[in-house]
């Protein structure tokens, strides 16, 4: 029997390479739900393609244009966040995959876990927001997550069940600025962080992970998703982007995933878990690389790092503080508010300012959201750190 998949931002990176996935196994999946925030052309055009049950535009002043598009089809039609939010409950699904981005995947992963869905984790924002709520609802519930990430889905297909971990070893790119000196990094703009050397991605993600804030998260997530201590999770700048992360053991063996950078390797594994089936394109060719590399992270000139290990140790509501912070200053760094630097500045003042909760609940994770932004949406506005 196909699994039924609902894909939670079908039109951004993840979501449209999840869909070939689909494509190239029609015996094996099948897409019941698709998703997506403003992009309603590209919606129309997938949901014509692979018929899904449902379709979901969050943005409710698109609602009108994507109906009509679609009012030749037997598709259902709905609208803004609460819909979003309860398309994932269905029960034909199997798989929900996370695709969206950002503190607004916190909420629908929370209704497909309650509903005992199998989650393919692709919105690390849940478990850095919000990771020990989310693994708690997953136990009670009995639904699984699979990392969707390359470096957690690596670290996933290297564990051994009977050999607890000693370390994660998370590897880096170390993204477009990994060698420009300070001074140079002061300077730097929106269209130089956006080329990244290896990976193609989504403009917010790009910034993080130039900034290697998306490493900060990566970091906060293998806390939650494979239960370690912060002192367990090491980074490793690694340029080439072939081992995609490692595991070491008790006796200082170490296990390393690799791999061509291609996000419909973990994509596919996540959907077919513990199978392997075929996926067509490049094969790894060593020799072509010659040389895999490594170097330690340079946290005085990444800050953002070094933010996040902080707000790990902290714990709390402080992941959800800089996750909130982070995504307003991306925006303003986008917009050529806020320098490069001046966005970490920002994030360790939010950091600072808003209150801090040892054990948040849901609601004051959502008010610890809305605060931090607040209050870097003011800052930025005031024109600090520019």
């Amino acid at each position: 029997m196909k699994k039924q998949i609902a894909i939670l931002g079908s039109t951004g990176s993840i979501g449209t390479q999840a869909l070939q996935v689909i494509e190239e196994h029609p015996d094996l999946y099948e897409v019941y739900a698709l998703t997506a925030n403003n992009k309603v052309d590209l919606l129309v055009e997938q949901a014509r393609k692979f018929k899904p049950e449902a379709v979901v535009i969050a943005n409710d002043d698109k609602y009108l244009q994507l109906k009509e598009a679609l009012s030749d089809m037997p598709v259902k039609v709905y609208a803004g966040a609460d819909a979003l939010s309860q398309i994932v409950e269905a029960e034909p699904i199997d798989i929900v995959l996370t695709a969206m981005v950002g503190y607004a995947g916190l909420r629908p992963t929370m209704n497909a876990i309650k509903a005992g869905k199998m989650i393919a984790l692709a919105n690390k924002e849940t478990l850095v927001v919000a990771g020990e709520l989310i693994k708690d609802l997953a136990s009670r519930y009995h639904a699984p997550i699979l990392p969707v990430d390359s470096e957690h889905s690596a670290i996933f297909q290297c564990l051994e069940r009977e050999n607890p971990v000693a370390k994660v070893i998370l590897t880096a790119s170390g993204g477009p600025f990994r060698s420009y000196t300070e001074e140079q990094l002061r300077s730097v703009r929106k269209e130089q962080a956006l080329k990244h050397p290896t990976w193609n991605m989504g403009a917010k993600i790009t910034i993080d992970s130039a900034s290697m804030m998306n490493k900060g998260f990566e970091v906060i997530e293998a806390r939650w998703l494979f239960g370690v201590r912060p002192d367990q999770i090491e980074v490793v700048v690694h340029p080439q982007s072939v081992i995609h992360s490692m595991v070491e053991f008790a006796d200082g063996a170490v296990k390393a995933q690799m791999g061509v950078p291609d996000m419909r390797l973990p994509i596919q594994y996540a959907f077919s878990y513990p199978a392997r089936e075929s996926l067509s394109g490049e094969r790894l060719d060593l020799v072509k690389y010659g040389t895999l590399t490594f170097e330690a992270p340079d946290m005085t000139r990444f800050r953002n790092l070094a933010l996040a290990y902080e707000a790990l140790h902290q714990g709390g509501n402080m992941p959800c503080i800089i996750n909130a912070a982070n995504e307003v200053v991306v925006a303003a760094f986008l917009k050529d508010q806020i320098s490069f630097f001046g966005m970490s500045d920002l994030i360790e003042k939010a950091m600072s300012v808003v209150p801090f909760i040892q054990s948040p609940t849901y609601s004051d994770y959502v008010e610890t959201d809305a605060e931090a932004r607040r209050v870097a949406a003011e800052m930025v506005i005031n024109g600090m750190n520019k």
